[in-house]
């Protein structure tokens, strides 16, 4: 999908007042994106650990912005940062809901 306008000014709203708020809206707004959510135990810290800090050029390699991130303007991915957050953005990207199922194999993983 790519974000419309609106979607990317409610997702980025918290940042309106800072400077490089047009510079995200832009980004995110330049072409298609792969929205997804993702749950498990400590989903949010997890995946911030998989995703890398902010700055491409801080983040380990390895990390997804440590892989292919080097502005900290367009870092590649997003992540919420903490359950409300999410809560709010998972609103925006999917407001229809999310599809659940349980895979086999979180039978054999979680208690």
């Amino acid at each position: 999908m790519t974000p419309s306008l609106e979607l990317a000014e409610a997702h980025y709203e918290v940042h309106s007042e800072r400077p490089f708020y047009l510079g995200l809206i832009e980004f995110i707004t330049s072409g298609p994106v792969v929205a997804m959510a993702w749950s498990g135990v400590e989903a949010i810290s997890v995946a911030r650990n998989i995703i890398g800090p902010t700055d491409g050029r801080a983040a380990a390699p390895g990390t997804i912005r440590g892989d292919l991130a080097l502005d900290i303007g367009h870092n590649v991915i997003h992540g919420s940062d903490g359950e409300d957050t999410a809560a709010f953005e998972l609103g925006l990207w999917f407001p229809e809901g999310l599809v659940e199922w349980v895979r086999d194999a979180e039978t054999h993983i979680y208690e």
